[in-house]
C-alpha cells in the first residue's frame, strides 16, 4: 500500500522512535484518503475537529466520543442504524508501517476468541474480518481496516451489519476515506494513542461526586 505523502520540514524529523532518519526519501504521489494534513484536499467537506482527527459529518451517522477516567478523549465512534465504526489514531515510525503487524495480532486475538478471522482485500488494502461477543455474549460481525501514514497509524473497526454488507458499509467507508489526520510534532512511543480533543464549544458533563 502506498504511504501517505508528507512535506519534509526540519520539524518533521521528529519521530516516534529515534534515532531520526536523515536520508531524504523520494516524495510519494498524493493518495485518495485517508489524508495526512499535508496532502489533504481543499474541499468543502464539513468535518468535526478532534485535533488529531478531522472526521466528516454526514447525515445518519452520529459522532460519539469516548473518554477515560481523566475525562480525556481517547476514541471516536460513528453510530448509525447499520452499525458503528470506532476510530483511533496511533503513533508510528516515520519510515515503516505497523498495520501488517497489528493486523496479525488482531487476527490472532479473534482466533483465540473463536471469532473465525479472515484476511481479505478491501478498498484500503488488507483487512481483518471476524466476530466478537457483545455484552450479552451474542456474536457480532466486525471488520478492521488500517492505514499507515507519516508517523501515524489509523485504525477503524466496523461492527454490525455494515461489517458484512457492502451497501451498508459504503457510508462508513466514505467517511474513513475523507478523514484528515493531524499527527503533530509531539514525540510519542510507537502505538500510543495520539491525543484527541473536544470540538470547540463542546464540554463534557462534570462527573458526579
Amino acid at each position: 500500500m502506498a504511504r501517505r505523502k508528507e512535506k519534509r520540514t526540519e520539524r518533521s524529523k521528529i519521530d516516534a522512535t529515534p534515532p531520526w532518519e536523515m536520508r531524504v526519501r523520494p516524495e510519494l504521489e498524493p493518495t485518495t484518503g485517508p489524508y495526512d494534513e499535508h496532502d489533504a484536499p481543499a474541499d468543502e467537506v464539513n468535518r468535526v475537529d478532534l485535533g488529531a482527527l478531522k472526521i466528516p459529518v454526514v447525515p445518519g451517522l452520529d459522532v460519539r466520543l469516548e473518554v477515560d477516567e481523566q475525562q480525556r478523549v481517547i476514541a471516536a465512534t460513528l453510530a448509525g442504524t447499520d452499525g458503528t465504526m470506532q476510530l483511533g489514531v496511533f503513533a508510528a515510525p516515520r519510515n515503516e508501517g505497523i498495520w501488517d503487524e497489528v493486523r496479525d495480532e488482531i487476527a490472532e486475538s479473534l482466533s483465540s476468541q473463536r471469532g473465525n478471522p479472515s484476511v481479505t482485500k478491501g478498498p484500503f488494502g488488507s483487512e481483518v474480518a471476524g466476530k466478537v461477543r457483545d455484552e450479552r455474549n451474542n456474536p457480532v460481525s466486525v471488520r478492521f481496516m488500517g492505514v499507515d501514514g507519516p508517523r501515524w497509524f489509523l485504525r477503524a473497526m466496523i461492527a454490525g451489519p455494515a461489517a458484512v454488507e457492502a451497501a451498508k458499509a459504503r457510508p462508513y467507508e466514505d467517511v474513513f476515506r475523507k478523514i484528515i489526520v493531524v499527527r503533530g510534532n509531539e514525540p510519542l512511543p510507537v502505538r500510543e494513542a495520539v491525543p484527541l480533543k473536544l470540538p470547540s464549544g463542546v464540554e463534557l458533563p462534570t462527573p458526579e461526586a
